[in-house]
């Protein structure tokens, strides 16, 4: 049974909400107005939309903010061809699957990094990961510094994707 974007949404939104909670009571997150917490269902569909119509022929990704507070963002990732494999040594990987389908390939060796920003390490495979096949509904939460992948299926593969800062 297919779980709905409203169902989505409103497990993001709690997720989003009670860390940003947690942290503000740290003095980690700025109060006042600015933040945006969140996306109805039909604002994530609008989004998904927009952005497929913005993707030129051709295009593998597309990455959009949803929701945000600070320097945390909820983001909706279009993957239509997949990326390299990757690593972000200080922070971790959630992403729900709201759309398509794919494979993730995660764990393992990451093959001739390449060091691309501070928070990205990209190599040209994975050697003994773990794969799985991704479908709408599946939660991913892959800790930093662990080499993942993200292959497509089908012609896309839509995730709501938030990097957790490690601690």
């Amino acid at each position: 049974m297919p779980i709905s974007i409203r169902k989505i949404s409103a497990v993001i939104a709690s997720v989003l909400l009670a860390s940003t909670g947690a942290m503000a009571q740290s003095g980690d997150v700025p109060a006042g107005p600015g933040a945006t917490d969140f996306a109805s269902a039909k604002e994530v569909r609008t989004q998904i939309t927009a952005m497929l119509a913005d993707m030129k022929p051709g295009q593998g990704f597309a990455w959009r903010p949803l929701v945000r507070d600070g320097a945390r963002v909820a983001a909706i990732e279009i993957w239509k061809k997949p990326g390299r494999p990757a690593v972000h040594p200080a922070e971790a990987e959630y992403a729900i699957v709201l759309e398509g389908a794919g494979t993730l390939i995660s764990g393992g060796t990451l093959v001739a990094p390449v060091t691309r920003r501070a928070d990205l390490v990209e190599g040209e495979r994975i050697e003994g990961g773990t794969t799985r096949p991704l479908r709408p509904g599946d939660v991913v939460l892959l800790p930093a510094g662990l080499p993942h992948w993200f292959g497509i299926t089908g012609d896309r593969l839509v995730l709501l994707g938030t990097k957790l800062p490690a601690r």
